[in-house]
């Protein structure tokens, strides 16, 4: 059963069959052809799988970063941000990278981010001679930040999976989320320096002062989405709820950057990507379950552990397990699949499941900028006007960069478990 799932459901993406109906095929085939289980309970647990709480969570992200991205918000935090940068060379690029930083604290979502702030800075760059290859490259791979820093879609999708804390998955990914555009800003200025790319302006203690006034409702999303679960005022999912309301008053009545004529389209378009979202959800939920009641995580955890003996090995060959399902998989299903076999070899390693947790979605989250499947680099593509295999080169080297971040994460827990023990213990 196990050489079938897996070996069907590659090919089933090689043809590229959707991803939610793949993998729908592939549960409903191995219960029909290896089980004397009725198919009724591929219903069944597709129901279970996402009658949830918790899940609640998604769309009201979805929406959040929907009205954010419709309402200009990106081109004040833009502004604030190169307050902050602008006056180190190569700019615009790390204006990018600090933007998208920004945003990720917002919207949760990755091809929000990379829409919101690519949009606006990838012409920008591509008018002052940056190369367009590096330019739509440093947008996909900062892209990928939206859900690594909080509030962050697939952490609510591990949190309910594995059943840990959202809260602390929220914490544990601030930290790594700073590592990882901090290396892309590194990056960005040797490239700055070698291809001698211009400041754009001179540091001003005054231009940041009115940038950040300018932006500071927008960023207080974020401080308003964390506080309030960590004060105890509401629950993670909650928290995207007051998320919404926040960002409805703010874009109709604050900003009057969206007309009450808009609304009925972007929720609509809301609706679409969280039924996208939550369908994919659905059918991944079923293939766990047929992977649960075959034992085969279990089985898989004891032969991986047995086999390589050394936990240094066997973390190497977790993230590495993991970089290559988010290149064919979004993060969604990828975690409802795959974290379910995972866990039980953390639990062998005594791993923490918030540590792990953060793993898991940092290695998804670099998914989201390598072909075939990445949204990020789809969308930058998009925005910029090109290619992926014109942007390959700078893409492969800023891949690079985040890789070597992520093993840092790997194997030093207290870059994730720090600020969660912290504040809540």
């Amino acid at each position: 059963m196990t050489l079938f799932l897996f070996a069907s459901m590659i090919i089933l993406f090689a043809i590229n069959v959707p991803i939610a109906f793949a993998v729908g095929i592939v549960s409903m085939a191995s219960i029909y052809l290896f089980t004397d289980v009725p198919l009724n309970i591929i219903v069944q647990t597709m129901m279970r799988g996402t009658d949830s709480f918790p899940f609640m969570a998604i769309p009201f992200f979805v929406l959040a970063g929907q009205l954010m991205e419709e309402g200009d918000i990106s081109r004040r935090i833009i502004d604030f941000a190169s307050a902050l940068v602008g006056f180190i060379r190569g700019a615009l690029a790390m204006i990018t990278v600090v933007a998208a930083m920004f945003f990720a604290g917002i919207s949760g979502s990755a091809a929000a981010d990379a829409a919101a702030v690519g949009s606006v800075m990838i012409p920008a760059m591509v008018k002052k001679r940056y190369p367009r290859p590096f330019s739509v490259a440093i947008q996909s791979a900062a892209g990928s930040i939206g859900v690594i820093i909080p509030p962050s879609i697939p952490m609510v999708v591990y949190g309910i999976t594995a059943n840990v804390s959202i809260a602390k998955l929220f914490l544990g990914g601030y930290i790594p989320g700073l590592l990882m555009g901090v290396g892309l800003m590194a990056v960005s200025y040797i490239y700055a320096r070698i291809n001698n790319y211009p400041r754009e302006d001179s540091f001003s203690l005054t231009k940041i002062w009115v940038s950040f006034r300018k932006s500071f409702l927008a960023l207080m999303t974020a401080v308003i989405i964390i506080g309030g679960i960590l004060s105890g005022v509401f629950t993670a999912t909650e928290s995207a709820a007051v998320a919404v309301a926040y960002a409805l008053v703010l874009v109709l009545f604050v900003y009057h950057s969206i007309k009450i004529t808009d609304i009925p389209r972007i929720f609509v378009q809301a609706c679409y990507t969280s039924a996208l979202v939550m369908i994919t959800i659905a059918t991944a939920s079923s293939l766990s379950w047929v992977l649960a009641s075959e034992q085969i995580p279990l089985k898989l955890a004891t032969a991986i552990v047995e086999s390589l003996k050394s936990p240094f090995l066997i973390i190497l060959a977790l993230n590495g397990m993991l970089l290559v399902v988010g290149a064919f998989l979004d993060c969604s299903p990828a975690i409802i699949i795959f974290v379910p076999i995972l866990t039980p070899i953390a639990a062998k390693l005594g791993i923490d499941p918030i540590h792990f947790g953060c793993m898991v979605v940092i290695n998804l989250a670099i998914g989201l900028s390598t072909p075939p499947v990445g949204v990020c680099t789809f969308v930058a593509c998009s925005v910029g006007k090109t290619t992926i295999s014109n942007i390959s080169k700078p893409l492969l080297t800023l891949l690079a960069v985040m890789v070597a971040f992520l093993l840092l994460v790997a194997f030093v827990p207290a870059l994730t478990l720090w600020v969660p023990s912290f504040f809540m213990g």
